[in-house]
């Protein structure tokens, strides 16, 4: 060993201990708002589906079991009938006992040129919905029975409020390493910057929108949700006008899942590379920075590492291993913190190599424009917008 080799492992360790600590100070710096009891306006909600999710039958059960005091209707919006969860869903429809006042399947058709199909089902289920509020919740996510009346307490709490949504994390019953690897990204990448990012309140530039409330008046001052016509992801668009208009997007406390499970690697990989897609339409720098800084550190230390195992230096091996033994136990911890399940120890190599997929599938976002998402092909432009129609594809 020398000076040389114990000053990197110790300035990459410095690095890692900073970025960690200023994350989970991010998560606990927040404290849960009192309960304040409201008069409940109505909420229509929207959720668009195409394919079969994983547990597909339990996310709609949780839809229809929210405990929302107010009147509330549920819009399920297709593409057509002949979309593989219609039958599912219309079933749990029919036999679910639900305190919403009224549930329809609708069918949307085909997007028009310009539009992604999950759009074209927001703007139908908006066309169709008859409340005060508008939510959109994205069907392979299992909303709690009081998620709803979290995200409409917090958008009554302050006039200027435009949109509020539930913090995600992302969970398996039985994970594959695709599943941890995804759970890795929303719990201890996503969820820990959106914490450290926000506010005192809660407030964003932008929204994640797996569910959203959103103001009608709000909604109407920057043209409704078609005016993100051409934008690959609608909702970071729609809270980025939102803001630039004057209104606040704001995360509130109460988690909300994302279920996953049978995801592979490679299906993992495929989903990184479009979110790395999506970040380019409006997250702020800063947001990425940690993550970024842990990938360069996590790419060096696995360099030193093989160079010192190729030439059986061991001492050296040991110092280049520990910034990377230190990077997965923070990316465990902050999935802990953002209520993210436990990892298994035979997939703790999933963080350790986690940073440094992350170049890769970066640079394939630059090098290829063109993304699959539920089962349809887009080419994007230099900023992530629609550009060329592509052939569809079989749904991942």
């Amino acid at each position: 060993m020398n000076a040389r080799q114990l000053g990197w492992t110790a300035a990459a360790l410095g690095v890692l201990v900073h970025g960690h600590r200023r994350l989970m100070a991010g998560l606990r710096r927040r404290a849960a708002p009192p309960v304040t009891s409201f008069e409940p306006p109505s909420v229509t909600v929207i959720r668009p589906i195409r394919g079969l999710d994983v547990d597909a039958r339990e996310n709609v059960r949780a839809l229809l079991d929210l405990d929302y005091r107010g009147e509330w209707e549920v819009l399920f919006v297709f593409d057509s009938e002949d979309d593989p969860a219609f039958l599912p869903t219309r079933e749990e429809v029919a036999a679910r006992p639900t305190r919403a006042k009224r549930v329809e399947l609708l069918v949307a058709g085909e997007p028009p040129v310009g539009m992604t199909g999950k759009l074209n089902a927001m703007q139908v289920g908006v066309d169709r919905s008859r409340c005060e509020l508008l939510a959109f919740s994205d069907s392979d996510t299992r909303p709690s029975p009081n998620v709803l009346t979290a995200l409409v307490g917090a958008l009554l709490e302050d006039g200027g409020t435009g949109a509020t949504f539930a913090p995600i994390y992302a969970a398996a019953d039985t994970p594959l390493a695709g599943d941890v690897g995804y759970g890795l990204l929303v719990n201890a990448w996503y969820g820990a910057s959106v914490a450290c990012s926000s506010a005192a309140d809660g407030a964003l530039p932008f929204i994640m929108g797996q569910l959203m409330v959103l103001r009608r008046q709000a909604l109407a001052a920057i043209g409704g949700v078609g005016c993100a016509a051409g934008q690959f992801v609608d909702d970071m668009y729609l809270g980025r006008r939102l803001h630039e208009a004057g209104w606040k997007n704001r995360v509130v406390h109460a988690p909300l899942r994302v279920v996953t499970g049978r995801l592979g690697l490679g299906a993992f990989l495929r989903i990184f590379r479009r979110w790395i897609l999506f970040s380019e339409a409006g997250l702020p720098a800063a947001f990425a920075r940690p993550h970024w800084v842990r990938g360069a550190v996590s790419w060096l230390s696995w360099g030193s590492l093989a160079t010192s195992v190729a030439r059986r230096a061991w001492g050296p091996a040991f110092l280049s291993a520990l910034p990377i033994g230190f990077s997965v136990w923070s990316q465990l911890r902050l999935q802990r913190a953002c209520h993210g399940p436990d990892v298994a120890p035979r997939h703790y190599w999933v963080p350790a190599v986690l940073p440094l997929l992350g170049a890769g599938v970066a640079l394939s976002a630059r090098v290829s424009r063109d993304v699959d998402w539920r089962g349809r092909g887009y080419r994007l432009d230099a900023k992530a917008r629609l550009g060329e129609a592509q052939p569809a594809r079989a749904s991942v």
